[in-house]
């Protein structure tokens, strides 16, 4: 298993407590739940079932969502080897078939439940959290060999259901575990791994478009090149990736249109929105299901949320991380006839140079930690945001990123993804100038400004380049 060290310690340290454990897993949909616990107990799961998805119950026929999920569960049961009798009426009678099942096996040794995508048994009027909360809390946490693992992607139900509950599952869990979306290192390993053959330069560049997502990585394919796979994935005819955008929120949100609303919104500026920005684009009620709807999109690492720099709680943005979504928005959704070759054959395109220059500070972002390591700060306290002149004012400019740090030093951060040692000229230089001046307007008194590039292959020495303080290259992101 590529990554997930200390997710698969956890899990076996729980399987050895000699307790009753439950267990809730949650993360971005296609993140790789699943498939952690899958590998952690291959051959030691006493029950596995896995409940339908939204689009699964719309297209397939035998009554109501109720009855199919239903159903689906007691055919779960059966190919477990429990004895043929009646499908269970409601979700009451449908663990208590699973509480005699279980009794049934019971040799004294642990019994691994794995109940995955469980936010999809809760139906509308199922009934099915006050089944499960009866399932635990009057049989389960008195079985000191049961654990039972959950799985979800919808990340907002877990965190309220479960995590947060302040009903009959309060403080029940015994553990939880948000698996993230794999670091740079971690996607150079799972692509090694395929034996498929890229420089570091198109590994980035597979971050930008697939993220760390596990799933969509699986569709790189050894003896091609990265342009070429793109193409496969999104572009050729019945590409496997061409209607994952839709799909993905189908089926983790209950109001998926609303979503993409949002997402979309804020896929029109790298920088983000207010909230107050994102009513006023979108034509959503800036009230409390807003506020719900962008949590749980950031639950589900779709989207951040940051002061921009010197502003205040008032002032908090909303901004779109979700490579896949960045990409997906940008070059196929609405574009009716999409040539099968596409990528390839605009790699040099500027919408594409210019995509990568955006793309590569949302890697940068999403790799603070190791740039803090590289900057030789792990330990030191630090805020991460950006910050912008509003094109209104005298004069406009943006920083792509900045760390403000709590030894009083604030480094102002430049990214840029190219293709050979990147060269400050004249014009740059003085663009550099300016915005250093600007924010040294901006800082509080006893700080100090360390200018910060980092990019692909590190910086051509002229007399412009002494600017920056610190380089650091595309190398070093994948350090950890």
């Amino acid at each position: 298993m590529i990554g997930r060290e200390t997710e698969v310690q956890q899990l076996n340290e729980l399987y050895n407590s000699g307790e009753a454990e439950f267990v809730a897993i949650y993360g971005r949909r296609r993140v790789g739940k699943t498939y952690l616990v899958s590998e952690t107990f291959a051959g030691k799961l006493a029950f596995h079932h896995a409940g339908l998805s939204p689009i699964e119950l719309e297209e397939t026929e035998g009554g109501t969502p109720l009855r199919k999920q239903l159903k689906h569960f007691y055919n779960s049961l059966l190919l477990h080897g429990m004895k043929k009798s009646r499908c269970p009426d409601n979700w009451l009678d449908a663990f208590l078939m699973l509480e005699m099942f279980l009794q049934e096996r019971d040799d004294g040794k642990r019994q691994v439940i794995f109940l995955d995508e469980l936010p999809w048994m809760d139906t509308q009027k199922s009934g099915f959290l006050t089944a499960f909360e009866g399932f635990w809390n009057t049989w389960g946490c008195f079985r000191k060999n049961l654990m039972v693992i959950v799985c979800g992607s919808a990340t907002t139900w877990i965190k309220n259901k479960l995590v947060d509950n302040n009903g009959g599952l309060y403080g029940r869990l015994t553990d939880e575990i948000k698996l993230a979306p794999f670091s740079l290192k971690e996607c150079k390993s799972y692509i090694e791994s395929k034996r498929v053959k890229l420089p570091e330069y198109d590994i980035v560049q597979a971050y930008m478009i697939m993220g760390g997502i596990p799933f969509y990585l699986k569709h790189l394919k050894k003896g091609k090149s990265l342009a070429q796979s793109v193409d496969d994935m999104f572009f050729v005819k019945d590409a496997p990736l061409k209607k994952e955008y839709d799909r993905l929120f189908a089926s983790v949100f209950k109001n998926p249109d609303k979503m993409k609303a949002i997402i979309e919104c804020l896929g029109t500026k790298n920088a983000g929105y207010t909230r107050q920005e994102i009513s006023r684009l979108t034509g959503i009620t800036a009230g409390g299901t807003l506020s719900d709807d962008l949590e749980a999109l950031i639950a589900s690492d779709f989207i951040i949320k940051y002061e921009p720099f010197g502003m205040g709680a008032r002032d908090e943005c909303y901004k779109l991380v979700d490579p896949f979504c960045m990409f997906y928005l940008k070059f196929v959704k609405n574009k009716r006839s999409l040539d099968g070759s596409f990528w390839l054959e605009n790699l040099t395109s500027q919408a594409i140079v210019s995509w990568r220059g955006f793309a590569f500070e949302n890697v940068c972002f999403n790799h603070v930690d190791q740039i803090k390591k590289a900057l030789g700060i792990s330990g030191v306290d630090t805020t991460q945001s950006l910050w912008s002149k509003r094109a209104d004012d005298t004069d406009g400019t943006q920083i792509d990123m900045i760390i403000d740090r709590a030894d009083n030093i604030i480094n102002m951060c430049e990214s840029k993804f190219y293709s050979d040692e990147f060269v400050v000229n004249k014009g740059y230089y003085r663009t550099l100038i300016n915005r250093q001046g600007l924010l040294e307007k901006e800082i509080a008194a006893g700080k100090v400004i360390h200018n910060t590039l980092i990019t692909t292959y590190g910086l051509k020495y002229n007399e412009y380049s002494t600017f920056f303080d610190s380089v650091i290259t595309m190398e070093t992101l994948f350090d950890c």
